[in-house]
Parts: structure tokens; sequence; C-alpha cells
């Protein structure tokens, strides 16, 4: 689909990723759609077994020239028409009674539909062990960072402390539903329907063609129903790919905030001149967070397409189906590269827990008057408790004293909580709450899932 290196690199679209849609790879699946219905007609006895043998042996991709096929493409509507002549043409050179079994009771939308999924299939294995791979990297840095305290932030301001553990668990949990879904639900299927869904050309072997070309291609994946306008297929994996990059856009973006300057709980990995600015040389910019979150700002829209493409017209689509052809293989591209950039990310991310402790006091312990007012409530009252720690918190920030210290002092509070429970009380380390139930939760979750993950 893209030449690699060009003058971008891989920044939007990984080598490995990206050949799996390169134009001779789809070819090379449009023709395999062709080898599979040659010999599951020869199966059912509707074309000679020798036809099949001599059409199969021209399906290679390396005998055709694709820039032929894709301006004789341009009028014909779509490639399958030229291909299928060539075929033909290669075919007749063997045997010219076989090549009028070519493409026998096919049609154009089961050879493209086909060709595709094949590519789709190979993507979709190289996604789940990327996510995967992010999982395992997830998950170890929740185990590494379960107790390693930091601030908790709502909408951009200091709330209560948390975890940095359970701040990654939930970056994980995602990761792990999404890789059990797209299990279930990635799976791209090839077709053959005919001129209108029904196979009617095929007569009475209709059925036995069917069964016979589903048999052939086992590890590909075919269907006893064709789709030609029912599309919910294509559009679930779509909408899979479109909630995964969604999440890995959250992560991007957690990563880079936490990573400013101001900030410096976290930093990407490093490299030489990764990150670099062309006129500050002090800069390290977060460039993978960057990146991933570039494809999250693509995503929806593509996945709109898909969407919007789904009510096709009677048996066969104008327009809708041909709007799905490049949008579903740029959708793989980009969530498998932000899959790969966000492994980098986590694999060697660089996390500051004492940066994470300084935050932690950067209100000088008004973050822990939730938890003060609380334990006074159950001697003096909610309102007479959430009244003095208004108080006191306003005091805090008028002569920035520590709000510890202005509860020590208070005559409200004399007799009521000694210097040792004020300590533990101002410990954020403490204040965890649920963290541990829902940290264990999500990596049970993930344990369930690593079987499938090796």
């Amino acid at each position: 689909m893209t030449d690699l290196p060009g003058l971008y690199g891989e920044l939007f679209a990984d080598h490995e990723m990206a050949s799996l849609f390169e134009d001779r790879a789809l070819l090379q699946g449009m023709l395999d759609f062709e080898a599979a219905l040659a010999r599951a007609e020869a199966a059912a006895d509707v074309i000679p077994a020798a036809a099949a043998d001599v059409i199969a042996a021209a399906c290679k991709a390396e005998l055709y020239d694709i820039g032929a096929i894709g301006k004789a493409a341009t009028l014909a509507g779509n490639p399958a028409i030229p291909l299928v002549k060539e075929l033909t043409a290669q075919v007749a050179a063997v045997d010219p009674e076989a090549a009028k079994w070519v493409h026998y009771g096919a049609t154009s939308q089961d050879v493209i539909d086909s060709g595709q999924a094949q590519q789709y299939r190979t993507a979709y294995r190289l996604i789940l062990r990327r996510s995967a791979r992010l999982a395992h990297a997830l998950a170890e840095l929740t185990k590494r960072h379960r107790n390693t305290p930091m601030i908790g932030r709502t909408f951009l301001q200091h709330a209560v402390p948390i975890s940095f553990g359970v701040k990654v668990a939930q970056w994980l949990g995602p990761i792990v539903r999404f890789h059990d879904d797209f299990m279930i639900y990635g799976q791209a299927s090839h077709q053959l329907g005919g001129a209108a869904g029904t196979l009617a050309s095929l007569g009475d072997k209709a059925e036995a063609v069917l069964q016979n070309f589903c048999r052939t291609m086992p590890a590909i994946g075919a269907v006893l129903t064709p789709w030609h306008t029912e599309r919910h297929r294509p559009a679930r994996i779509a909408a899979e790919l479109g909630i995964v990059m969604g999440h890995l856009g959250k992560i991007a973006q957690d990563t880079a905030l936490m990573a400013q300057t101001e900030i410096g709980e976290l930093a990407e990995p490093e490299a030489p001149g990764k990150g670099g600015s062309s006129a500050m040389p002090h800069k390290r910019n977060p460039v993978l967070c960057t990146l991933i979150l570039a494809g999250a700002k693509r995503a929806p829209g593509l996945v709109s397409t898909m969407l919007a493409a789904m009510p096709q017209e009677h048996e066969r689509a104008m327009g809708g189906w041909h709007a799905e052809w490049r949008t579903l293989a740029e959708l793989f591209i980009i969530a498998g590269t932000a899959l790969h950039q966000s492994v980098a990310l986590i694999e060697g991310l660089q996390v500051f827990p004492e940066r994470m402790r300084q935050n932690l006091e950067l209100t000088h312990g008004l973050v822990m008057a939730e938890r003060v007012s609380l334990t006074l409530a159950a001697s003096i009252g909610r309102a007479e408790a959430h009244h003095l720690l208004e108080e006191a918190s306003r005091d805090c920030v008028a002569s920035g004293r520590h709000l510890k210290s202005i509860l020590a002092e208070h005559p409200a509070l004399a007799g009521r909580l000694g210097e040792s429970e004020l300590d533990i009380l101002f410990d954020p380390a403490t204040y965890r709450g649920a963290s541990d139930c829902i940290i264990d939760r999500i990596l049970a979750l993930y344990e369930e899932e690593r079987e499938y993950m090796d």
C-alpha cells in the first residue's frame, strides 16, 4: 500500500505491517481465490481436474504486470476484471481448453473480497502478536509499580493519591479485552456467491462447490453464506480497530502529559537523535506518543467510512463496497503501527517515582484533605468536618504551610488527632482504597487470556 522507506520513513506505517498490504500481496490473494475455486469445482465434477491443475499453476503473482492490470482496472471499474482476462490468457497459452473454465461461476466481488480477506487474515495475526506483547509489557509494569504512589488527576488538576500501578492496570485491561474480542471478531473470510450471491450458474452443483471451496482454504477461512452486501464483518473489524486505537491514544496522551517538563514523572525511551527539535537543542519531544496520537485521531474517520458503507443496494453495492477497499487496509496499517509504537513506548518507558512523590507534595498536603475530613466525620459529624477542612485548606493556600501542621495546631482538633495519627493520614501510600483489588482483578483477567497470547 505504501513504499517504504519514503520521505516519512516508518512514522505512520511500519514496514512489516505495510508490506502485508502491498499490491502484490493483494494480487496473490486474488489469484489464490481463483486456484481454490478451480479445485473446488474440479472436486465437484464441474470442471475437468486437468483444467484445475493448469489454472492453479498460472495463479502466481510474479507472472503478471501489476501496472498493466491497474491501468485496465481504471476503465473496468475494478481490478478483478482485467486480472481474470490476464489469467485466462496465461491458461490459454498452456491449454486452450482449460481457459474456458477460468473464473467459472464466480463474480468480481468474490475475487476482490477474498483477496483482501487473505491480507486481513495475515494482518490479523500480526495485530494479535503485537497486542499480546503490549499486554505483557503493561502487566510487568503494573506489577513493578503496584505500590508506587503518585497523584491522581481529574480535569488536569490534583485530585487524590493513586498508585502508578493502578493507572497502568487501567491501561492494561482494555488491551487484554481487545485481544480477546479481536481473536473472535477480527477474522475476515473469503466468500463465493457468483453473480447475485446464489451461485445459480453452478446449478445443482452449487452447494458441493461451496462446501469444497470452504474446505480448500481452512487456514484462511471461508463462509458458506456469501456476504456481498451484508457487511457487518468488515464493519465489526473496523470498529474493533478503531476502539483499540482510541485506547492507545489514551495511553499515549497520559504518558505525554506525565512527561511534560513541569511534571517529569515519565519519559519515553532514549535513543540517539530521538525526539529532537530543529530549533531547540535541549528539547526531548515525546515522538512515540505523538505518532500514536496521530493514528488515534485518523482512525475515527476511517471507521465512520466503514459504517457509512454498510447500507448497500440490493445484491451489489454502487460505491459502498468500493469505499471499503483502501479504508479497512489503512485502518489495519494505522492500528498495527500504533501497536508497534506502543510496545516500544511501554517496554522502554522511564519511570521516576521520586518525581511522583515530589508532585504529591506540591499542594502541601491538600490532596489528603478528603481522607482527614472523612476520618473526623466519625467523631464531629460530616458537615462540621467538611467545614473545618475547608477553613484549614484556605489557611494552607494563603500561608504556604503544610496542611498537617495547620491541623496539628487547630484548637478544634485538640485531643482528636494525635501526631502519629496525622502522620498516617497524610501518608499517600496508605490511602489505597480498592487499588489492590482493582490491580489483582485486571492481572487475573490478563492471566486468563495469557494462554491465548503465547
